[in-house]
């Protein structure tokens, strides 16, 4: 296959310096990065290649969200902090959702994703059979980690059986593109006897573990009631560290020693803004969380705490939440942020020396950004100038132009080319009123939701 040119009036690289390079080029050779550079120079490097010529864009890598559920509960789980709202909502959607919500639900995320930039999801689901089928087909990269529940209680989850299926199955499937890593919704969703079967999954298959921490305040009380010390120090303790990589979503509430531990043990956070925002769960520290050395990626969390999949939107959630909590606008400049939605989120899951920056030798998944728009004006490159403030604070997921992963275009013009957008909005049609009248129906022999996990025996 010929080494193919693409270039655009701006590079955003993402490599360790940020560079930005004016009237750059990117040469792909199959699924990989060979070269990158100024247009001509690159031009020079590999004159019998073809070049493509993006005016009035721009190229940076693709975004990667380091912490979704698939769903289809948009607009339809709100006004509850996080708590009430698992037992009312979502943990009664879980008792009665079936394989084909699930898959229809992927489906739609995955295409929702690729059209706004994202090109690789950390995506705690159920059923994920049907996720590994839309990403083969949709294009992007994917780390499914089942949502399970190891507990007599929260039985109606996926269980760690299901999670080894799906590891012999699906891990390193769809020309590598798909992960399978090892996930409890909670510790407190398990038992200690599944605490300790879900890290060694995750060190027999080499692969991560993902689960939620610090997401509320009203969880450390019960996390010092059950195990005498806070959630991240409960969780060493029960051996959820021990993974050869472990992600943890939210962790709003956390102490310097918490914090110092999770330095120590490499430790990576997926920070949630508008759902910490929209749930009310508090602030995430990630300026000391990154100082301290830990890894911190950007993710949406859910459509149903969200209300969209955008993560140039996160971008800007991201920024603005933490200059508002320290009441110090100069807190998280916009290239920290770029990087936690890049080459950080990259390295929180263990992919930064495949993606998450422009540069050669990673993999060809990059996506380009529209700059003839009100959004991008005026746009200066350069030393002191506002592209990457622009990116932040102004882009939408809709200007995004082009998505390409491993090197194969995926959306092109704003529309998905690698599935039809109205057959998979139909499917979700097609499902939605089953699954709501189900829960209906549960809900309303069980008016007071699902069993909550605080105050319950561990």
């Amino acid at each position: 296959m010929p080494i193919h040119v693409i270039a655009a009036d701006f590079l955003v690289t993402m490599n360790a310096d940020n560079a930005v390079i004016e009237n750059g080029a990117v040469a792909i050779d199959g699924d990989r990065i060979a070269d990158v550079g100024r247009l001509d120079d690159v031009k020079s490097r590999h004159p019998a290649s073809t070049i493509r010529r993006l005016p009035n864009r721009l190229i940076m890598p693709g975004l990667v969200n380091a912490h979704l559920h698939s769903g289809v509960l948009r607009g339809t789980a709100e006004g509850l902090p996080v708590w009430d709202w698992l037992r009312m909502f979502i943990d009664p959607m879980h008792r009665v959702l079936q394989p084909r919500d699930a898959e229809a639900a992927a489906w739609l995320c995955y295409a929702e994703s690729v059209l706004s930039g994202t090109t690789t999801v950390v995506d705690m689901w159920r059923h994920m059979e049907g996720a590994g089928r839309a990403a083969r087909q949709i294009g992007n990269r994917t780390v499914m980690v089942p949502y399970v529940g190891e507990h007599p209680d929260y039985d109606y989850f996926d269980h760690l059986d299901d999670t080894e299926r799906l590891l012999e199955t699906w891990h390193g499937k769809a020309d590598g593109r798909v992960e399978v890593w090892v996930g409890l919704e909670h510790a407190f969703y398990s038992t200690e006897a599944g605490h300790e079967r879900a890290i060694s999954l995750a060190k027999k298959f080499k692969t991560g573990f993902h689960t939620h921490s610090n997401e509320a305040e009203v969880e450390l009380a019960e996390m010092q009631r059950r195990y005498g010390c806070r959630s991240i120090q409960a969780l060493e303790k029960l051996g959820l560290l021990d993974a050869d990589r472990t992600l943890l979503a939210h962790c709003v509430w956390l102490d310097d020693s918490e914090i110092e531990l999770m330095a120590k043990r490499g430790v990576a956070v997926a920070h949630n803004p508008a759902s910490n925002m929209k749930l009310a769960s508090g602030y995430a520290p990630v300026d000391r969380l990154r100082a301290a050395g830990v890894a911190v990626g950007i993710g949406t969390d859910g459509e149903k705490e969200n209300n969209n999949l955008d993560m140039f939107e996160e971008m800007k959630f991201a920024s603005l939440l933490t200059k508002f909590a320290r009441l110090d606008a100069a807190a998280l400049d916009s290239w920290d942020v770029m990087r936690m939605a890049t080459i950080e989120g990259a390295r929180a899951i263990g992919k930064d020396h495949e993606i998450g920056s422009l540069e050669v030798g990673k993999k060809a998944d990059l996506i380009a950004v529209r700059t003839d728009t009100p959004r991008m004006t005026p746009l200066f490159g350069g030393t002191g100038g506002n592209l990457h403030h622009n990116l932040v604070h102004a882009v939408r997921g809709g200007d995004v132009d082009i998505t390409m992963i491993d090197g194969r275009i995926v959306v092109e013009s704003g529309e998905l080319k690698t599935a039809s957008m109205a057959d998979l909005i139909a499917e979700v049609h097609a499902v939605v009123p089953g699954l709501f009248d189900r829960r209906s129906k549960w809900l309303a022999q069980n008016d007071k939701g699902a069993i909550s996990p605080i105050g319950q025996v561990g």
